[in-house]
């Protein structure tokens, strides 16, 4: 199955498209602000990549956006406030995320993890029970990841990237419409990178998708916008060629070599950042 429209710069909006919209927003720990006032604006559509040094903020936002970090200012998922909500109450609004290590339950199948996802409210007894059928949300989350023809396996046995696969289906299979993804190429064959950034086409067309990355070839590959984030605040904005032409993002993030004309070594030392 295939998305209707693919992720493009500004995204897709239409009459019904669901955004994010951050204002101001700020997270401090024992005085030290490790978010600063970050305002941003993220579209349906639109497969934004969040990137920046280590410490630049990043996934501290993303744990602000999520409700794993108390932070003031304003999250807002088309119109709906989510700052001082509950973790599962975010989750239940459409919001879900990753993190740079999957979670999934390695014991049980494929197919059983979706059905867990899919099945917040049921009994863990009628979660277990092998079930005749399947449902068409599932399908269409085995379908878009690939791994129908894993189905039955232990989520354990699974490659790194399938289980990274995995844990984006059980997002899926919850509806989730904002789906923050925390360095989800770490430690990933080039062919699984290649798979991941496919797989992020196939479902950023009708959602929203931010991608908070390191690995800088991964980023110029698959993204339609990016955000840099330095110190807490946002440094600049736009599609890849315009931040990587941007002099301060040079300066701050990679270093002094020319976007036109790179360094041999400005690759490396953009994917160490």
């Amino acid at each position: 199955m295939t998305n209707a429209s693919a992720p493009a710069f500004g995204g897709n909006a239409g009459m019904s498209s669901q955004y994010l919209e951050v204002r101001d927003l700020r997270v401090t720990f024992d005085g030290f602000t490790a978010v600063d006032g970050v305002d941003l604006t993220l579209m349906q559509g639109d497969l934004r990549f969040l990137i920046g040094p280590n410490g630049a903020g990043k996934t501290t936002l993303v744990d602000a956006i999520t409700g794993l970090v108390p932070a003031t200012g304003s999250v807002a998922k088309s119109g709906v406030e989510l700052i001082g909500k509950k973790v599962h109450k975010i989750a239940r609004l459409g919001v879900g995320r990753t993190f740079q290590t999957a979670s999934v339950f390695e014991q049980l199948s494929v197919l059983q993890n979706l059905d867990i996802a899919a099945g917040a409210g049921r009994s863990a007894l009628t979660l277990l029970r092998r079930r005749g059928s399947v449902s068409p949300r599932i399908e269409e989350a085995l379908e878009i990841t690939g791994l129908g023809h894993l189905r039955d396996k232990p989520a354990g046995i699974l490659a790194h990237g399938q289980k990274q696969w995995l844990e984006i289906g059980m997002l899926l299979v919850q509806n989730a419409d904002v789906l923050l993804l925390d360095e989800p190429v770490a430690g990933m064959s080039h062919d699984e990178r290649e798979e991941t950034g496919n797989l992020l086409r196939r479902i950023g067309g009708e959602r929203t998708v931010v991608v908070v990355e390191h690995d800088m070839d991964f980023m110029r590959a698959f993204a339609t916008s990016v955000t840099v984030l330095h110190a807490g605040k946002v440094l600049a904005e736009g599609t890849v060629e315009q931040v990587q032409a941007d002099p301060k993002v040079q300066q701050v993030y990679l270093g002094t070599a020319s976007a036109a004309e790179p360094e041999p070594t400005a690759t490396k030392e953009t994917e160490n950042a």
